[in-house]
């Protein structure tokens, strides 16, 4: 991780994955500010960052995307937030697709539609993304095989980041898998996933049938200090009233999510 001996201190919270979930965003922006007045090495001002798929869900997306653009974060587009504004027929048709459409107003959709892909902060320092620099529906941390989900090798991370392993870049924010991860990589950035605030667990069935699972209901984030000898991060899980998320999302017929809310598990 290259080194940041003489740079100004940055202070970052970073949120991804509020699927619509406004209890659990409520509840991650309420411990924020608790901790900004409480004291503790963070105390002060911070910088919020958002790495994508904010609204989509069986929950209140309308809600959530006002507390979003309210909060001012700086924001970048995830899958889902691209299927929100430009759904395939199926994603159209779906009935959480549905829900999410119908509760938001023209100017949440203008401001998902304007989201960009990646971004940078500090001086260029800090890369944003949702999946990979280059693909928004890919794992950056996570390698996807038959039997099991794992954290993918070095070389594999560093393929996925491309040039951003390579110009400068001293920290690496993704989302995407909901699960909190990180990776040092040799000589490159420090790779970090703050996992998920608003959906603690899902199943997939591409590339291989699989489960992501953070193991617990708890919404979570990350609170990021860059500091002489480099990056401090502490990941922090936060309880919020998961109940009446996941009894919303079974009164939309997803009772999936309200699975995957209460338990934080997959299966």
């Amino acid at each position: 991780m290259g080194s940041s001996s003489g740079t100004s201190t940055l202070r970052l919270a970073a949120i991804a994955d509020v699927h619509g979930n406004r209890w659990a965003l409520e509840a991650v922006l309420e411990d924020l500010e608790r901790w900004r007045q409480g004291g503790g090495d963070l105390r002060g001002e911070m910088q919020v960052v958002d790495l994508g798929d904010t609204v989509f869900g069986p929950l209140a997306p309308a809600e959530t995307a006002g507390l979003l653009m309210d909060l001012g974060a700086v924001t970048v587009r995830g899958n889902q937030d691209r299927a929100t504004v430009g759904p395939t027929p199926e994603e159209a048709a779906s009935p959480t697709g549905r829900h999410v459409r119908e509760a938001l107003s023209d100017g949440h959709l203008a401001w998902i539609r304007e989201l960009p892909v990646t971004r940078r902060v500090g001086n260029g320092a800090v890369l944003l993304c949702h999946g990979t620099p280059g693909r928004d529906d890919t794992p950056l941390l996570d390698e996807i095989g038959p039997r099991s989900v794992a954290l993918a090798g070095p070389d594999l991370v560093r393929n996925r980041l491309g040039a951003a392993a390579r110009d400068g870049v001293e920290l690496v924010l993704c989302g995407h898998t909901h699960v909190p991860r990180m990776m040092a990589l040799p000589d490159g950035p420090l790779v970090v996933n703050p996992g998920s605030v608003g959906l603690p667990a899902y199943t997939h069935d591409a590339p291989f049938p699989h489960a992501m699972e953070a193991g617990s209901p708890h919404a979570r984030y990350a609170l990021l200090e860059r500091r002489e000898k480099g990056w401090m991060v502490e990941h922090r899980a936060v309880p919020y009233d998961w109940r009446t998320a996941a009894d919303t999302a079974r009164r939309n017929g997803r009772a999936d999510w309200a699975r995957w809310l209460s338990t934080g598990r997959g299966l």
